[in-house]
């Protein structure tokens, strides 16, 4: 049998483990995920999991039953015992964060930290790819004579909406100077106007002046 000096170095303290499963309530709790902005809600997840101390299940691998010489003892099996009622937990307030479809799909898996690994790498991607797609959308609109500018205005802004729900960012400067790029082409003369304004225009202001025009 080990003695207490030697068993000490491989053991996670009993306080830790315990101190694990405190039900802090210092986060409000994520919305559940729906498969859509994967990247916002994982952050939202991993604040909340790290206020009830359970976040660093997320990548931790279940300790072995045995301490250093290879041997079990009750302080070893306690420790384990304590690590994995907290894993437990934090597997299962990932789950609950799921929508239920989603949560059919992904409650077989056994491990927080494997959940939240298939979780990262199957959303990350489609994350990567919805903004990819929103972007090439803003650069491919062209406005045109047929339609009202004010109604093409305002479609420019519902992609500009869904860049920013992507976590992208434009300067309000670089949003107006687009949409005077992208008038139809009836408009090059007051386009042209606009492009040697020296005074900056918000969005508003642009609003405004178009539908004077």
């Amino acid at each position: 049998m080990a003695s207490p000096s030697s068993s000490k170095v491989t053991r996670t303290p009993l306080s830790v483990m315990v101190g694990a499963t405190t039900m802090a309530n210092h986060a409000e709790k994520p919305e559940k995920f729906s498969g859509l902005h994967f990247k916002r809600w994982q952050q939202k997840m991993f604040f909340y999991l790290t206020t009830l101390n359970l976040a660093r299940f997320l990548i931790e691998s279940a300790p072995l039953a045995t301490n250093a010489e290879g041997e079990t003892d009750a302080q070893t099996l306690s420790a384990v015992d304590a690590w994995k009622h907290s894993e437990f937990l934090c597997r299962n307030y990932v789950l609950n964060g799921l929508v239920d479809a989603l949560y059919n799909v992904y409650s077989s898996i056994k491990s927080a930290k494997e959940l939240w690994e298939s979780l990262d790498k199957k959303y990350k991607t489609e994350d990567a790819e919805t903004k990819k797609f929103v972007v090439a959308r803003f650069l491919d609109y062209k406005m045109v004579d047929s339609k009202t500018v004010i109604s093409q205005v305002q479609e420019l802004q519902v992609i500009l909406y869904d860049i920013f729900a992507e976590g992208m960012t434009l300067s309000e400067t670089f949003q107006v100077a687009a949409m005077i790029e992208k008038l139809p082409p009836s408009w090059v003369e007051f386009k042209n106007y606009l492009k040697h304004k020296r005074k900056d225009m918000t969005i508003d202001d642009l609003i405004v002046r178009l539908r004077i025009e």
